[in-house]
């Protein structure tokens, strides 16, 4: 089967500052600076809005460019009239660099214009027939507001309840800072009758059955076992595979060929798409980048993120579980739980409620009387139900500050000998920035799921399944996961084919694609991976005990930097997945937007400092490194 093709987000692929062209030729052909572009500069000491903007107007897009680059290269004074002029055109280039980035084309799956029930679009809290199909006269008003953006329109639509619809016009606000969400690129979902989006239907429902297994127990228990067989069964699943040795045969031409050995067999191939192949054993990304076999999915990848940090030692990222010192306080992890089989939208009747209206707000979860660590799914996807946007990001800043983990090598302060980073380069720095990148991912996620994608939540793709099954309607659902052991499973335990949801009101109200938590967590997990040595091994690891009470030392192999924080975005991510309202893709595709924007973000501030800086370094999510 072909598989659909995945474009990555990275922004710094296309507009950074480090990709100054070296020679541009002027539109006569010749090479150098051109007369307009010296008579422009000259007025640089003047520039106003009005100037600038009549001065490029009459220049060559090429010609911009160079103009955006001399505009800081021929002020180097920082005093008087010379430091506001490199303050605005500080600012002048890198408006110019965002203008003049390659604009991606956005594409979405195609489903709303295919199917016109609008069966595999996000709908909920619009009125719906008893079904759950949207009712139309209410989603072409919806539509008429999101193509005109008009405040106004939103309020005209028709709701179905007292649901209110999260923030849309979030996704329509300009940043001053990195990438506009216009420039960003997520490419389109798995489609409704896809093979892919069977898989992870199929995941979700395994997710919610294993809500109570403790994640070091998955070798063992039935349930986990099951899921293992049931999802090794699918054509097109995209999560993580083991594999025990990975050798390179040989480069032919630019392409690396592997060998690759495990309980699985011996396979051979260079093909990219959202899997990953790891070393369980040493923790290594073999290779770099994101490649897929027909290696197993076991216990140990089983619910996992793609990077090699997610697959190495135990489920839970350290920057979960270790205490934190806020200053003279010091905060235990161990947080409220909900009771085991805490569970909902399992009838027929609360799920359509729920798509009307956002199900009973006025019933709470159930909680436990005791607090405990993170060691199950249901722990997780409680930690992801109502944590603070930056909370995870910023717990783990404070924490490798009271480490002192070292920070990344080209931090300009190792070297000097008479100062210390503080506003720039040093805590006050990192935590602000971990912090700050949060806003900009929200409003960037935001623009994707609104204006581009508008896909459906798992907890309706269930009642087209649910509805299907039980012959009430007929939908072009995969054959994969109507014939699969997940759905047998979940009408076994709970007499509909459902997914049963980990929050009393479902899914948000919002649009599935991208992820909200998954954006943020791959857009503050790059800052700080940008800030520290990934390679530091964290001392003293622990994991949850199996009754969640208190921590034990973890006794396997080395945890680093890179691969907690990894560890950590797929934690958030995937523990949005664990409550039901979210799909795997969502949380790919949407770390790599966060990391975009982050880098984006990155690029626009190293302009801006006076230390002798050679440029943030890191590991991205595929594994490759690059220095901003």
């Amino acid at each position: 089967m072909k598989k659909r093709q995945t474009r990555s987000a990275d922004i710094d692929k296309t507009i950074t500052h480090s990709d100054k062209p070296e020679n541009i030729s002027d539109e006569h052909g010749s090479s150098g600076t051109s007369k307009s572009r010296r008579k422009f500069l000259e007025s640089v000491g003047g520039l106003t809005a009005a100037t600038l903007a009549a001065g490029l107007g009459a220049l060559p897009v090429a010609e911009t460019l160079a103009v955006a680059q001399d505009l800081t290269q021929d002020l180097t004074a920082a005093v008087g009239s010379g430091r506001a002029d490199k303050a605005y055109n500080i600012r002048v280039q890198a408006s110019l660099f965002q203008r003049l980035a390659p604009l991606p084309i956005p594409q979405n799956n195609g489903d709303e214009q295919r199917y016109l029930n609008r069966i595999g679009n996000y709908s909920k809290g619009l009125p719906h027939n008893q079904f759950g199909e949207v009712d139309q006269v209410a989603y072409n008003a919806f539509l008429q507001a999101v193509n005109s953006g008009n405040p106004d329109d939103f309020e005209r639509i028709n709701m179905g309840g007292t649901a209110q619809f999260k923030n849309p016009q979030a996704g329509l606000t300009f940043p001053m800072e990195g990438a506009d969400p216009g420039h960003l690129y997520m490419p389109p979902p798995p489609a409704f009758s896809s093979a892919e989006i069977a898989s992870e239907i199929a995941e979700n429902y395994w997710m919610a059955l294993a809500r109570d297994i403790n994640f070091q127990d998955y070798e063992l228990h039935p349930v986990t076992i099951a899921a293992v067989s049931d999802l090794n069964k699918y054509s097109d699943f995209r999560g993580p595979r083991f594999r025990a040795n990975v050798t390179r045969i040989r480069q032919q031409g630019g392409t690396e060929l592997f060998n690759i050995e495990s309980q699985g067999g011996t396979t051979s191939g260079n093909s990219i798409s959202r899997g990953i192949v790891a070393d369980q054993q040493t923790g290594a990304n073999i290779p770099s980048i994101r490649r897929t076999f027909s290696g197993p999915v076991t216990a140990g990848t089983l619910f996992r993120g793609l990077t090699a940090g997610d697959l190495a030692g135990p489920y839970i990222s350290q920057f979960l579980l270790k205490d934190i010192g806020y200053g003279v306080q010091t905060i235990s992890q161990r947080m409220r739980t909900p009771i085991p089989g805490d569970d909902y939208l399992t009838s027929y009747d609360d799920w359509l409620f729920a798509q009307n209206s956002r199900g009973h707000q006025n019933l709470p979860n159930r909680y436990d009387q005791s607090r405990r660590y993170i060691r199950n799914g249901r722990d997780l996807g409680e930690w992801v139900h109502i944590d603070v946007l930056f909370q995870a990001y910023f717990n783990a800043a404070v924490l490798l500050l009271g480490m002192n983990a070292p920070t990344d090598s080209n931090n300009p302060y190792n070297d000097y000998r008479n100062q210390c980073g503080f506003g720039t380069f040093g805590p006050p720095h990192i935590q602000s920035l971990v912090c700050g990148v949060a806003a900009n991912a929200l409003r960037a996620v935001w623009y994707q799921k609104w204006y581009v994608h508008r896909r459906f939540r798992p907890e309706a793709f269930a009642g087209r399944i649910q509805n299907h099954l039980t012959n009430r309607v007929r939908y072009p659902i995969n054959q994969e996961i109507l014939n699969s052991t997940a759905v047998q499973e979940v009408f076994r335990k709970y007499n509909s084919y459902l997914l049963p949801m980990a929050f009393v009101e479902g899914c948000p109200s919002h649009p599935a694609y991208g992820a909200g938590h998954a954006t943020v967590a791959g857009a503050c997990v790059t800052v700080l991976k940008a800030w520290f040595n990934e390679d530091w091994v964290i001392p003293d690891p622990v994991v949850a005990s199996p009754d969640g009470l208190s921590v034990v030392p973890y006794r396997g192999g080395d945890l680093t930097v890179g691969g907690e924080l990894n560890k950590l975005a797929s934690n958030v991510a995937l523990g949005r997945n664990i409550a039901g309202v979210h799909w795997r893709s969502d949380a790919t595709e949407s770390l790599k937007l966060g990391e975009a924007i982050a880098i984006s973000i990155l690029t626009d501030q190293k302009a801006c400092y006076n230390e002798r800086f050679e440029g943030f370094s890191l590991t991205k999510f595929d594994g490759s490194k690059i220095t901003i």
